[in-house]
């Protein structure tokens, strides 16, 4: 993997050390932060950050804040760490825009994964603008979609979703997280808009459609049967 830099933002200098020698070790960049403002300090003057992974409980500026002013302008991926393991957090961060959410104590071997398996998902993806999903091929700059061969029609939201789909199989997806990345962050429509837009993707598919399950009581996940 090309050497990419990944902000790491917490203000236990023991936890930051931990995290990034995990993360050189595998040949990542590491910038650090012990609070908020200092994490916005290096945002704002790095322009080619990769990844954040944001310690929530922060002086100055908690991670939820560095998260909402960060993402007023960039949809950078970012983990979440927080010692809180309860609900309403994650959703909170999900709401938010987060990536990933981890709660401490955590393996770093496990962190590292999760940041290697959502730069293959962003930056494979960004590289190739193509997409190939069990003969569901999608061509992001071209905006079109052929299945086994044949073109079919999309709406731009269809496009969309689909194409966050193929970004992210193999993991259960959120309505909620869904909704932020596939109609932006600032929407707050109902959760049953995605269900609609679902079943009309299902039926321009085909057979094709099956690849999207249904998750019940959560929301969706994107598998090449």
């Amino acid at each position: 993997m090309d050497r990419v830099k990944i902000l790491v933002v917490d203000d236990e200098s023991r936890m930051r050390k931990l995290v990034r020698d995990f993360l050189e070790r595998e040949g990542f960049i590491v910038l650090e932060a012990g609070d908020g403002e200092e994490a916005m300090e290096w945002f704002y003057k790095e322009k080619d950050i990769a990844l954040l992974i944001l310690d929530v409980m922060m002086p100055k500026m908690d991670g939820w804040q560095v998260c909402r002013e960060v993402r007023q302008t960039s949809k950078v991926p970012i983990i979440m760490l927080t010692a809180r393991g309860e609900e309403r957090d994650e959703l909170q961060g999900f709401g938010l825009g987060v990536d990933e959410y981890i709660s401490k104590p955590f393996s770093p071997k496990i962190l590292v994964a999760r940041v290697e398996a959502i730069l293959r998902r962003t930056h494979a993806f960004d590289a190739e603008k193509t997409a190939d999903a069990g003969g569901i091929v999608i061509d992001k700059t071209a905006h079109q979609v052929k299945v086994d061969g044949h073109d079919i029609e999309l709406s731009y939201k269809e496009f969309e979703l689909l194409a966050y789909f193929v970004e992210n199989q193999g993991i259960a997806l959120s309505r909620e997280k869904i909704l932020n990345n596939v109609w932006n962050y600032d929407y707050f429509g109902d959760a049953r808009t995605i269900d609609t837009h679902v079943k009309k993707l299902r039926n321009k598919l085909g057979e094709k459609g099956n690849y999207i399950k249904t998750i019940w009581g959560m929301g969706y996940k994107f598998e090449v049967e």
